[in-house]
């Protein structure tokens, strides 16, 4: 059953590629407009890197956002449509890969280090241990992993607050949506521990809140590599 729900994920942002670009360029989730984008921003800037690796990098707006603040960032992405969409946009002043997020690791050669990783609402499958393992093969040393992801308190709505597969149907989205996404919910004690055994070190903690409600939006780490 998990194999069916990663591979309908995986599914989804092939699909869904054109309607998610349209979303995130018209700024149609209010979550991203009123605090999201601004949050992981301006986190990687506080940092000052030189280099960034932005993990998910979807159609690109953040790699186009530090770009235009003097930073070299490559983004990578396992949707082969939405890295399409990035270059698209970018041309030659991109550098966008497609590429499973286990096997960074192995591009390492490739790729490069990097001062900062981001992993921006992009985390979405279960077992994530490989992922957060073959992170350590692009990381520079004394560099730190940027994650953004729903925050758990609110993500579960009136489910159980256990760990487990959802469903994002992307209602409120706007049109074009085709398929259901899968995606795998996580408590923070969850999140912590997954961290921990996989050799990363909890620098902060933030919690993004909504300008109206004054509700969490996300859940954003600073980490660091434990020595191995």
């Amino acid at each position: 059953m998990q194999r069916d729900h990663r591979e309908q994920l995986s599914l989804s942002w092939q699909a869904n590629a054109d309607a998610w670009t349209a979303a995130v360029r018209e700024k149609r989730i209010e979550s991203r407009r009123l605090v999201t984008d601004a949050a992981i921003l301006q986190a990687v800037l506080a940092l000052a890197p030189t280099r960034v690796l932005d993990v998910g990098c979807g159609e690109g707006w953040l790699c186009r956002g530090l770009a235009e603040r003097g930073i070299e960032s490559v983004g990578v992405d396992a949707s082969a449509p939405l890295i399409d969409r990035a270059r698209a946009t970018d041309g030659a002043k991109g550098n966008y890969r497609v590429c499973g997020y286990a096997e960074l690791g192995e591009m390492a050669e490739q790729l490069g280090r990097f001062d900062v990783l981001v992993c921006n609402f992009a985390l979405l499958e279960d077992p994530l241990t490989p992922t957060l393992e073959a992170l350590h093969g692009v990381l520079a040393p004394g560099g730190r992993l940027l994650i953004q992801t729903l925050h758990p308190w609110r993500a579960c709505n009136d489910a159980s607050y256990r760990d487990g597969w959802r469903v994002e149907t992307f209602a409120g989205f706007g049109e074009g949506f085709q398929e259901p996404m899968p995606w795998f919910f996580r408590t923070l004690e969850s999140w912590l521990t997954l961290l921990t055994d996989t050799g990363w070190r909890l620098q902060w903690l933030q919690e993004p809140l909504h300008p109206e409600s004054e509700q969490p939006v996300s859940l954003l780490l600073l980490l660091s590599a434990e020595p191995r």
